[in-house]
């Protein structure tokens, strides 16, 4: 059930459908990771900052020390945190993830965000969050991206991440890593639904050969309980939307499906995550079945440029604002 996969820049090869770890409770990772390995999935999407990584370790090597899986069939996400900018501690963080997942590699490393924040040691506060250790929220340090880059691409070439990226990034920044980059970003991970398709951006970064991975393919339905609030006269939540209920029941799907077949259509993977086995499986079986143009362009239309995972909304302060 794993489906098709994406050639990236360097011909290694990842998942199109994963689960993303972001919000997965330390109590119920490492079984939610094993159950969906038995599933079919190969793909997890985790972070330093989720704060879950020692118990998404320990639902991975319970799958591959019971032979479900080897350490090879499997793709490992994970992503450098803000406080972690500056070159020297590039590797020492990707170290600390490695240690808690209990691997040699991770298969993909991210830079989260492209804002530097001031550095605290393991030993303060992990994962910091936007904490400087001192009590302090969101201080800032003169970090270069480029410098971050730069220690991004040692650890690519000491082989502890086989692929490296970004995430958070638009198209300008884009531009610019790749005047000076000398590994190209593998893969891109961006905020994608109907109510921003970003067709610019995907366009842009897919003709740099450079892959997408879209989150928040639901929209909305992540973002409640973190204090997002719809304006119920303007906004209408995806999986209720009336034009996705309409394509899906003529394709007998669910919304989640189609939603999930819509970015999958665009060349991108996704990242969906659920508790539920059964809808586990619906979110990786969305590979027989097709979207004709019609109805591509009647999802395309639901577009409002709405950004869901805007920290500003959340951190009062500015440095967050897209």
């Amino acid at each position: 059930m794993v489906g098709p996969l994406i050639t990236l820049s360097n011909g290694l090869k990842m998942p199109t459908v994963g689960l993303g770890l972001w919000k997965i409770s330390r109590d119920t990772v490492a079984s939610q990771i094993y159950e969906a390995i038995k599933i079919g999935y190969r793909l997890f999407d985790g972070a330093c900052d989720y704060g879950n990584e020692v118990e998404a370790g320990q639902g991975i090597r319970r799958a591959i020390d019971e032979g479900l899986v080897t350490r090879s069939d499997l793709f490992i996400t994970s992503k450098l945190w803000c406080t972690y900018h500056a070159r020297e501690h590039v590797k020492p963080a990707l170290q600390r993830t490695l240690s808690d997942l209990g691997l040699d590699y991770i298969d993909l490393y991210l830079v989260h965000f492209p804002i530097a924040l001031k550095y605290v040691p393991f030993d303060v506060k992990y994962p910091p969050e936007t904490d400087d250790g001192h009590g302090n929220q969101n201080t800032r340090e003169k970090v270069p991206f480029q410098e971050t880059w730069e220690g991004m691409e040692a650890v690519y070439s000491e082989g502890l991440a086989k692929n490296i990226g970004v995430s958070n990034m638009g198209g300008a920044m884009m531009y610019d890593l790749l005047s000076y980059a000398k590994v190209k970003p593998a893969v891109l991970q961006i905020e994608l639904h109907p109510y921003f398709v970003r067709k610019q951006l995907v366009d842009l970064v897919q003709a740099e050969g450079i892959a997408i991975t879209a989150y928040s393919s639901f929209g909305d339905a992540s973002y409640y309980e973190i204090g997002f609030k719809a304006d119920s006269e303007a906004f209408k939540p995806l999986l209720k939307h009336d034009v996705i209920v309409d394509i899906a029941q003529k394709h007998r799907k669910t919304p989640a499906q189609v939603l999930l077949r819509w970015a999958v259509e665009r060349g991108c993977a996704v990242i969906p995550k659920s508790s539920s086995s059964n809808r586990l499986r619906e979110n990786l079986d969305i590979f027989g079945f097709s979207l004709s143009g019609d109805e591509i362009e009647r999802i395309n239309g639901l577009n409002r440029n709405l950004i869901l995972n805007e920290p500003a909304n959340w951190i009062n302060t500015a440095i967050w604002a897209i």
